[in-house]
């Protein structure tokens, strides 16, 4: 497998976080043309907003919830919409499925302590 191939692999898993209503709600890593959509969808100001960004890049990793898919907002109002329509529950476990996702290489608490890196 090429490492090309890898990382399109990578990227196409998904995985299953079940909210505390019982919705099975499939996410997946973002990839880096999702984040750039995301910022598109935000538009110039909300993609400056650290917590509004924050929020609905959980609900941009959504790709079903109980087995409908859930197509990827492009405007600000849907990714609202897709919020409101997690709720907290489905939002909390979005939230715990991808702090579970992340790299344990590299924790984020240790980015910008690298050793060499300024303060």
């Amino acid at each position: 497998m090429t490492p090309s191939q890898s990382i399109a692999r990578e990227a196409a898993k998904t995985f299953t976080a079940v909210d505390k209503s019982g919705r099975r709600l499939v996410v997946r890593r973002l990839t880096a043309l999702d984040t750039l959509r995301l910022f598109k969808a935000a538009g110039p100001i909300l993609a400056q907003n650290e917590p509004w960004l924050s929020m609905a890049g959980l609900v941009f990793s959504v790709m079903e919830i109980d087995g409908v898919p859930v197509p990827a907002p492009a405007t600000e109002s849907q990714i609202e919409s897709l919020i409101d329509r997690l709720g907290d529950e489905g939002l909390a476990a979005v939230a715990d499925m991808v702090k579970d996702l992340q790299d344990p290489a590299c924790p984020e608490s240790d980015l910008g302590n690298l050793p060499g890196t300024l303060s």
